[in-house]
């Protein structure tokens, strides 16, 4: 018989905030309960199953008017790749000016995500 494990998840997709359960056995999930719309739900498998974030960081800037540029992924990666990436993130120094949404690494680690800038620096 599999093992069955329970997961109790908050909702972070739209302001109610479903408290969400997810029942599986083995590998499978079994039951999902708690949600109040279909996008509840498939935020609660991928969250289980393969969880992925937005990463947040800053890079060195040189010739700037500060010394680093906050910038983040253009979308979530898989969350185990973020030690990773933060040490991609740390040895990366841009040429100023650098401008809101510019590209700063393409396709970060294979993940189809870009590391893009969130202001000007």
């Amino acid at each position: 018989m599999s093992e069955v494990r329970k997961f109790k998840l908050t909702c972070i997709i739209c302001p109610l905030g479903c408290n969400i359960e997810v029942i599986m056995e083995g590998d499978r999930i079994v039951r999902v309960t708690g949600c109040t719309c279909p996008r509840g739900e498939e935020y609660a498998v991928q969250e289980v199953m393969a969880p992925k974030r937005v990463v947040m960081s800053v890079v060195k800037v040189k010739g700037g008017m500060f010394p680093t540029v906050s910038v983040k992924t253009d979308k979530p990666v898989p969350k185990e790749l973020i030690p990773e990436i933060m040490k991609e993130l740390a040895s990366v120094e841009v040429e100023a000016p650098v401008h809101i949404g510019q590209v700063i690494i393409e396709n970060i680690l294979g993940t189809g995500a870009n590391i893009v800038a969130t202001r000007p620096a």
